[in-house]
């Protein structure tokens, strides 16, 4: 489908052979005079506005003022006469792309209708990605309203500005590289990269050239030099994901860096001196680290400048609903499936539990019950043992519960009972047991001897 032009120029015989030049890759309309293209603009979507400076008594500013007034702008090329440049350069200063002198090259035309429309889509395109990373990254993309995470974001939103580097900790699974992503995003440095590294999914001997780069033949195999992750995430901020991993050799170049901002490539002796900000994350207690001497003590006092505890999840009890909903409707839109629906009982069992795993294991949970259960009602017939392990009330509403047993004997004792009520019809049984038939039948393939019908 083609995109709309709209020619403005008082000389018919203008528009005419602008028209024809273009009309191979344009919806082109045609206007007189500026009022004319302004009821052009009003019913029409347009790409490129190409308007002439003079139109008898009227000027193509208007024209180029209703333009970019547009929700939608257009690329807007003036078309002056010789000697009307400074005309043309106020035009642009008051938002048209360029501008063109008569008579028109069309060749030049081509290009710079080209060039503007070329600029416009990457003018969207950078404003579009920073829409969806503001979106994804500031507080708003952090789900949860808890008093516990209402503490961390309070202390995000006051360090985030500053140059201070931040230490977070907590347990694994807790968000911790979203929290880093917002402090980022939250700073004068949210334009510049952000650049995570994994310390324990690094080799000790890979490490330090993956942080601080190397020159060629530093080392063998070093064909060629490469840039370090510091030097990557220069004016913007590095994250150090697991920090307590890193070893002795590179937490002298880190502290060395902490202190003179300043990095050498392995292989060099030069100084590069750059602006990049530490984020760092570890789930180990690193002051009990030092004491023991696997951390460097005067390494941990350059981290700890500012510190940020992360909650776990069974301490945002209020967030653990708001969850569930979130990712089961991600992973269902993902994979186009039904949403399924968790019953009462369902999500009282689930906020319940302490979810040692944090966010990252409800979220797999939610993946699993989405692939696996494909809509549906969930009662708690469809959970895992684990979320009923170590509690004595989680089915003392279920009826035929035996607190003795365990969670796997019950659920067995529960589904023969009510096999044998319903005398063998599963339909039965599952309307008995509260659960549909289909998890029924997955729970007799489980257990194949409860199965009456067979028999």
């Amino acid at each position: 489908m083609k995109s709309n032009l709209l020619i403005v120029d008082d000389e018919q015989h203008t528009r005419e052979g602008l028209e024809l030049a273009l009309e191979d890759k344009f919806e082109v309309f045609l206007a007189s005079n500026p009022e004319e293209a302004f009821n052009v603009m009003e019913s029409e979507s347009l790409e490129v506005v190409l308007t002439d400076l003079k139109m008898g008594n009227q000027s193509g500013m208007t024209v180029i003022d209703h333009a970019i007034a547009l929700k939608n702008q257009p690329v807007c090329i003036m078309m002056t006469a010789y000697g009307e440049v400074e005309v043309a350069v106020e035009a642009m200063k008051r938002g048209a792309f360029d501008f063109l002198t008569k008579p028109v090259n069309l060749e030049k035309l081509d290009l710079l209708i080209k060039r503007g429309i070329d600029s416009k889509n990457l003018l969207k395109e950078n404003k579009d990605l920073h829409y969806r990373l503001d979106k994804k990254f500031s507080f708003q993309g952090i789900l949860g309203k808890s008093p516990a995470l209402e503490i961390v974001l309070d202390k995000v939103k006051l360090v985030g500005p500053s140059k201070a580097t931040v230490l977070l900790t907590g347990d694994t699974g807790t968000g911790k590289e979203l929290i880093a992503q917002s402090i980022h995003q939250n700073s004068d440095r949210s334009r510049g990269p952000f650049v995570p590294v994994h310390c324990a999914a690094l080799p000790s001997n890979l490490l330090e050239s993956e942080l601080f780069g190397h020159e060629k033949g530093a080392f063998t195999g070093a064909s060629e030099r490469r840039i370090g992750r510091f030097e990557s995430a220069n004016q913007g901020t590095l994250f150090l994901d697991e920090i307590g991993e890193i070893d002795s050799a590179t937490q002298v170049k880190l502290l060395r860096f902490l202190e003179t901002k300043s990095i050498e490539r392995l292989g060099s002796l030069d100084t590069i001196e750059i602006d990049t900000r530490l984020v760092c994350a570890t789930n180990k207690n690193l002051h009990q680290m030092t004491q023991s001497g696997e951390f460097r003590e005067d390494l941990y006092y350059r981290l700890n400048v500012v510190t940020i505890e992360l909650p776990a999840l069974r301490e945002r009890g209020d967030d653990i609903k708001l969850l569930l909903d979130h990712f089961l409707s991600q992973f269902s839109v993902e994979n186009n499936f039904p949403l399924p629906h968790l019953n009462s009982e369902t999500i009282n069992i689930l906020s319940s539990y302490s979810w040692p795993g944090n966010i990252r294991e409800l979220r797999n949970f939610c993946e699993n019950l989405v692939v696996l259960n494909r809509g549906g009602e969930i009662s708690p017939y469809d959970l895992d043992a684990r979320f009923f392990s170590g509690s004595s009330d989680s089915n003392s509403n279920v009826q035929g519960v035996d607190t003795t047993l365990s969670v796997e004997e019950n659920e067995k004792r529960l589904l023969r009972n009510a096999l044998l009520q319903a005398g063998g019809n599963r339909t039965k049984a599952a309307q008995l047991m509260g659960v549909s038939r289909r998890t029924l039948h997955r729970k007799i393939l489980r257990w194949p001897e409860l199965d009456t019908e067979s028999k």
